[in-house]
């Protein structure tokens, strides 16, 4: 067997494999040798057959295994021969391959990029205060207390925190929204619906909750509605000024509940300084997982910026496809429209792309960061990850394990990340701390 590596870029190689007749023959007797031995035919006990009526009833299967074999085999020994750091293979052209020739095989590699590893050691990081403020206790505290909150009718005008049921009708420029709004008529008109005044979560239609201070009930009201610039639910309305028609009928003021035993007991506590201790370790301890994702992004993306390497195409490639994926599977959960992505689909994939070749560089840091620091996937940890993804995916972590067990793909892409994990977390461990100012 000859061996020819050519280089097409700094991440893609190319392994021309010449084999002679003699090689050729070799693995195609050990294929047909292997068939006669395991056929069946009427008449012959397994293994007794004649060579030439194996050949001719099986003919097919053996001449696409014999193909199959000699080319792995092939691609194997040529791997072997060059030492080359295979990531993906790219593709694989097989000239003619039949007993009795030689043979030539070319296959495509994108390989792992060479590139000196920074000093990982002591990479800044910025964190900010874990303690909690007495303001964001109290506005905790006032959030269960409004999770709890009885609302009862008003005879008077809406104030903030109020809440106002009402019908609107929506035009523009005179015109109903009605026909421009398609299946979005929620835009257009409803009989009832109800609205915070000024509320800090948007309703519907953006912003109505803020012309609502006064209204009473049986009360009418026109208001002008200013969509913004980038409004997707319905694309005529994005950057226009639209005039709803109000219909008040009811106002219904939040009356939270009294800070007393019956409240204290729901939250399992046996009085308000026990409820404090609760929210501030609870703040506490969301500051701190907050401050550990950050440091994590931080520090990846401190050594990304220290390395220069072109990260390999074909994995981009994948990586671009996972993050497309993600992000139009996150966004029709919002109910972005699938025709959005088609308009925006250049930006679309540019965007996907930076993003994969950012993420791909990172991860062969990582790969390097763990082979240095001899970080390993232990049977521990891979017991954590089915525990976990098991509760995830609400399945039973045997029936896990033994998918994991038979798909060595997949667990070979379980133990790559796991391995990122820990090297991030190495990572963070030897990080340089500041803390921000509050």
């Amino acid at each position: 067997m000859n061996v020819q590596l050519n280089t097409v870029s700094d991440t893609r190689k190319s392994l021309v494999i010449a084999l002679d007749k003699a090689e050729v023959d070799a693995e195609h007797q050990a294929v047909l040798a292997e068939y006669v031995r395991l056929a069946r035919l009427p008449g012959f006990r397994p293994g007794k057959a004649p060579a030439a009526m194996v050949v001719k009833r099986f003919a097919k299967e053996i001449a696409d295994e014999f193909k199959q074999k000699l080319v792995a085999k092939a691609y194997r020994d040529a791997l072997e021969k060059e030492k080359v750091d295979v990531l993906n293979v790219v593709s694989v052209e097989e000239g003619t391959i039949e007993p009795g020739a030689d043979a030539s095989i070319t296959v495509t590699v994108d390989v792992r990029p060479e590139f000196t590893l920074p000093d990982y050691v002591g990479l800044p990081t910025e964190v900010a205060p874990v303690e909690p403020t007495y303001g964001e206790i109290e506005d905790v505290i006032q959030a269960l207390r409004s999770e709890g909150a009885d609302f009862k009718p008003a005879e008077r005008p809406a104030r903030k925190g109020d809440y106002v049921k009402l019908a609107y009708e929506g035009s523009l420029a005179g015109k109903p929204i009605a026909e421009i709004a398609g299946d979005k008529q929620l835009y257009a008109k409803v009989p009832q619906t109800w609205e915070e005044v000024e509320g800090t979560n948007e309703g519907i239609i953006p912003g109505l909750g803020r012309h609502l201070a006064g209204v009473a009930k049986g009360g009418r009201k026109s208001v002008a509605i200013t969509f913004p610039a980038d409004f997707k639910p319905v694309p005529a309305l994005a950057g226009k000024t639209a005039d709803y028609a109000l219909d008040i009928q009811e106002v219904r003021e939040r009356i939270l509940p009294e800070l007393n035993a019956d409240f204290f007991k729901a939250h399992h506590v046996d009085d308000l300084d026990g409820l404090k201790a609760q929210v501030r370790s609870s703040l506490k301890l969301q500051k701190e997982r907050r401050n550990h994702a950050a440091q994590r992004n931080q520090v990846t993306q401190a050594l990304a910026d220290r390395v220069l390497l072109e990260p390999p195409h074909s994995l981009v490639e994948a990586e671009t496809q996972s993050v497309l994926r993600q992000f139009i599977e996150e966004n029709m959960r919002r109910g972005i429209a699938p025709e959005q992505f088609e308009k925006d689909k250049k930006e679309l994939f540019e965007g996907a792309r930076k993003a994969a070749a950012n993420r791909v560089k990172i991860q062969l840091i990582l790969a390097k960061v763990a082979e240095a620091e001899k970080i390993q996937v232990s049977d521990a940890d891979l017991d954590l990850y089915i525990r976990r993804e098991a509760a995830r995916s609400k399945q039973s972590p045997d029936k896990l394990a033994k998918h994991l067990a038979k798909d060595r793909n997949a667990l070979r892409s379980v133990q790559e990340s796991i391995i990122f994990d820990k090297s991030v977390d190495f990572l963070v461990s030897k990080a340089r701390v500041t803390e921000s100012q509050p």
